[in-house]
């Protein structure tokens, strides 16, 4: 057990360090290392891990990670594997925030993700490529897929997305006659447009009844907010991220709604600009995002403040991915609920799909940053060379790239 853990540090210690571009490029960089170099767990498990991740709140790429610790070391590699997933970006973050008190602007990482965001979307497109094969079962699934990525392009939220995708294919799998899909439009407006002859006019299933048996933490966004601090209420400030990191689904654009309205609006504790520096961090740094907590802290209570922002953002993650530990096999082993999670994890690569075109429109931004996706993705068909070495040589061409244009401002 003590060379799986050694094992399970190394791993993710290496991912934390090589983890730029968000969520999407994390799940591709492990599904890289952990199943197609060191086989760690099949396509199919890791893409149930996925999926189920998804349906909790949190960080999706360090529940991930946790889960995956959990699968080589059971109970103390789920710790390990998340820690050291964080431990990079806390670290560096924790650096950038000195940085920040102390010269009240951070160093500056254009020239570096220049060359490394094109590379992670090409990692990423192969990591989507991989697992195609995987989610997509059936017709079923592959209509799900494709309804997903359009609706997400349209703005539609992710976590109902990821709810119906399952839905639909659990109601396709055990209601073939095609009625079951009545059950999916309970909203009048679509139900009469798609299904005027619907004789299934009442909501089969109404949310209001189950939501507080399915989401029991939705009740912790009715706490009152704390009252306005005297000072550096160290304890408020773990609440505040613990609460955060209880509800929170979504993007880093809902991160930043919860954190502008807890502690610019409410509490006063930062400035609108130091918000957005705050962001901006967790978005240049590898890692987690949620690491914008470090960052937040750090400003706002010193290293004290830093610690414990940072683990009250993450702590309900471990929380979670233990409790949830305890019915993946069960939800697989059930054939309702594995129709669900099957049109889960279709639903969840669509969305890892239209969160690439999103990278790819911001990545590729001349010649030279498409050859550099291209040559990622020609090199990960043809070799197995390890992607660390991806992102450092994107990190090197950035860097020499910034340089040679600081050097020589009408050479590009």
């Amino acid at each position: 057990m003590s060379s799986r853990l050694g094992e399970v540090a190394a791993a993710f210690l290496k991912l934390g360090v090589i983890g730029f571009g968000g969520p999407a490029a994390h799940t591709a960089l492990m599904r890289d290392e952990l199943v197609r170099r060191r086989g760690w767990v099949s396509d199919e498990r890791f893409l149930d891990l996925m999926g189920a991740t998804n349906l909790i709140p949190g960080p999706n790429s360090t529940e991930l990670a946790i889960h995956l610790g959990h699968e080589r070391a059971r109970a103390r590699g789920l710790v390990v594997a998340g820690v050291c997933f964080i431990l990079p970006a806390f670290v560096l973050v924790l650096a950038l925030a000195w940085a920040y008190g102390r010269y009240g602007r951070t160093p500056a990482a254009e020239g570096l993700l220049y060359g490394i965001k094109p590379v992670v979307v090409a990692i990423v497109v192969w990591a989507v490529a991989g697992l195609t094969k995987t989610a997509i079962k059936n017709a079923p699934t592959g209509i799900v897929a494709a309804a997903v990525l359009v609706a997400y392009l349209l703005g539609v939220n992710e976590l109902l997305l990821l709810a119906g995708g399952g839905l639909l294919v659990m109601a396709w799998r055990l209601r073939p006659d095609g009625h079951a899909l009545l059950l999916l439009f309970p909203l009048d407006p679509l139900r009469r447009a798609l299904f005027p002859l619907d004789p299934l006019r009442p909501a089969l299933f109404p949310l209001d009844p189950l939501r507080p048996a399915l989401f029991p933490l939705d009740a912790i966004r009715r706490i009152p907010y704390f009252l306005d601090p005297s000072g550096g209420d160290l304890i408020r400030l773990f609440l505040t991220f613990l609460k955060i990191g209880s509800v929170l689904y979504g993007s880093g654009y809902v991160l930043l709604a919860f954190l502008e309205g807890d502690f610019v609006v409410r509490l006063g504790w930062l400035t609108q600009e130091q918000l957005l520096d705050a962001i901006s961090i967790g978005q240049v740094t590898p890692g987690p995002v949620f690491t914008t907590a470090t960052f937040i802290g750090y400003v706002i209570a010193g290293l004290p403040g830093a610690v414990l922002a940072t683990i009250g953002i993450f702590a309900p993650s471990f929380v979670f991915v233990a409790l949830l530990t305890r019915l993946v096999h069960w939800i697989r082993g059930r054939a309702w609920s594995s129709a669900f999670l099957d049109g889960v994890n279709a639903a969840a690569l669509a969305l890892m799909a239209g969160v690439t075109l999103h990278l790819g429109r911001e990545a590729l931004v001349d010649p030279l940053t498409v050859v550099l996706a291209g040559v990622t993705l020609i090199l990960q068909w043809r070799t197995r060379i390890n992607t660390a070495w991806f992102i450092a040589a994107a990190a090197g061409i950035g860097t020499a790239r910034a340089l040679f244009l600081l050097a020589y401002p009408m050479g590009v």
